[in-house]
């Protein structure tokens, strides 16, 4: 059971999943793993995982990475230091095969293979995250409700259509206490609505909380058992189902400070090129649906000594301007058009060029009289003079680039781009 020290609560350890490979980001992760993919403009999406916990009061946070860590490791290093004579932290710590020769087997197997990090915090409560998600979230609310319940295991899940069932990992609770889950599905095609809303469905977020010993007891026990993926998801909380101990926590109780009426629950897996380019959209109408501007909630991150963003030529035909984007610093727009579009650092559009509903990364070079649409554009790309992305999706495949199922062109980094 979880215990209190006085006023400051529990002692909490913040394990943050950062493994993943991200193939169906694939050209963004071809030389990155997926947390370091960049997001919003300025913004890697571990960026958002961090600042949640660190903005819930949990200042003692370790990163277990895997796959092409390398800016991953580079941007938590340059980014995320905290003050060590307090004895906070983040420290992203690679596979290490400290129980054997193999890599990590499963997110539970990171964390068998990390626990000298438990040990050598003594937290009461771990926190388990995911770091390839865009949301905002109070964890300390769920770390409460979990001290609350007397769980084992609490599982942080928000309300999806029932019709979308099949695309998540369920929880089904029990009717006399809809804290408590009565069984954990994944992806069922038979899924059994809420008690009280039988239209919707509460699928996981990927975000636990345990009491320190039981983690331990869970992931260990794992290691030996015969069969086991070795999963959070699929084989860790499904045995805490089991045994009648693990209680859900419903995203929609939680009351994060700032949010507003339109943004207030936004949660987004940006696990595929499309949901990774919808998720940007959401961040530029006038009312975005996901809220960057929220400053009592903000989400952290260094983009370096940049310069601001500069809008140069004003004559007809030759105007420098952004309408319905988010543009960051850094940026020239030089006597260019852009719509509906997040620009990334160091992005120089030239004149007469146009870039409508696209995201371009950092160092994007778009030339004289070219053309962007519904494009995504990694880091470095140069888009030479007169060329067109988005216009003619078969000649996009042609030229190597990757076209979404929604007909988003993908150009990945320091690709050539041919007229």
């Amino acid at each position: 059971m979880a215990r209190r020290q006085g006023s400051g609560g529990p002692r909490v350890l913040a394990i943050v999943l950062a493994g993943g490979e991200g193939k169906r980001l694939m050209p963004l992760t071809r030389d990155r793993a997926k947390p370091a993919v960049p997001f919003g403009g300025i913004y890697r999406l571990i960026d958002f995982a961090l600042s949640n916990v660190v903005n819930s009061g949990y200042l003692k946070i370790v990163v277990l990475t895997q796959y092409k860590s390398h800016s991953l490791d580079r941007h938590i290093s340059k980014t995320w230091r905290m003050s060590t004579m307090l004895g906070n932290y983040v420290a992203p710590i690679p596979a290490q095969q400290r129980v054997g020769k193999s890599w990590y087997l499963g997110s539970a197997d990171a964390i068998y293979q990390s626990l000298n990090t438990i040990r050598d915090e003594k937290p009461d409560i771990v926190i388990v995250v995911g770091a390839d998600h865009v949301y905002r979230m109070d964890f300390s609310q769920m770390v409460q409700q979990h001290i609350d319940t007397g769980s084992g295991a609490t599982v942080a899940a928000i309300r999806q259509p029932i019709s979308l069932a099949d695309q998540f990992g369920v929880i089904e609770v029990d009717e006399a206490d809809p804290r408590r889950i009565a069984a954990f599905r994944e992806k069922p095609t038979d899924p059994v609505g809420l008690p009280h809303s039988p239209g919707e469905v509460l699928a996981s977020m990927g975000n636990y909380v345990f009491d320190s010993d039981v983690l331990v007891d869970a992931v260990t026990k794992d290691h030996d058992a015969e069969g086991s993926k070795h999963d959070m998801g699929g084989d860790i909380i499904p045995a805490f189902v089991a045994e009648g101990s693990a209680h859900v926590y419903d995203f929609a109780d939680n009351d994060v400070p700032g949010s507003t009426d339109r943004d207030r629950g936004y949660w987004r897996d940006v696990g595929t090129m499309d949901s990774y380019y919808d998720a940007h959209m959401d961040l530029i109408s006038i009312h975005p649906v996901f809220n960057l501007y929220n400053y009592e909630w903000p989400i952290y991150t260094d983009y370096g000594p940049l310069p601001p963003a500069k809008f140069v030529h004003g004559v007809a035909g030759r105007f420098g301007e952004a309408l319905n984007s988010s543009v960051a610093p850094g940026v020239v727009i030089s006597g260019a058009r852009i719509e509906g579009s997040v620009i990334s650092p160091s992005v120089h559009v030239h004149s007469y060029a146009t870039v409508d509903d696209s995201v371009l990364l950092d160092g994007v070079r778009v030339h004289r009289n070219a053309r962007v649409k519904r494009a995504i554009l990694d880091k470095n790309v140069i888009v030479p003079e007169g060329a067109q992305i988005g216009y003619d999706i078969e000649h996009d495949r042609a030229r190597g680039f990757s076209v979404t199922d929604s007909g988003i062109t993908v150009v990945g980094k320091e690709q050539e781009v041919t007229l």
